[in-house]
């Protein structure tokens, strides 16, 4: 699995900040200044949890996040 396999919601907080979550994996967002920031963080988190996975020799969860308003 990689990146592209999932949802990501990005969200705008009432500070300006950005959040970029993955909600089929626990753990795996980012809060960034900048959209862009969030985005390229959130990369290097799913990289680091992808790993992590891996070395345990368990698979990443399989997306089940539904988008029910857009």
């Amino acid at each position: 699995m990689t990146l592209h396999d999932y949802k990501t919601v990005l969200y705008r907080q009432d500070d300006g900040s950005w959040v970029a979550d993955i909600p089929a994996i626990p753990g795996c967002y980012a809060l960034m200044g900048t959209r862009e920031e969030a985005l390229a963080e959130l990369s290097k988190v799913f990289g680091i949890i992808a790993d992590e996975y891996r070395e345990k020799s368990i698979p990443l969860p399989a997306d089940t996040t539904e988008i029910v308003h857009a």
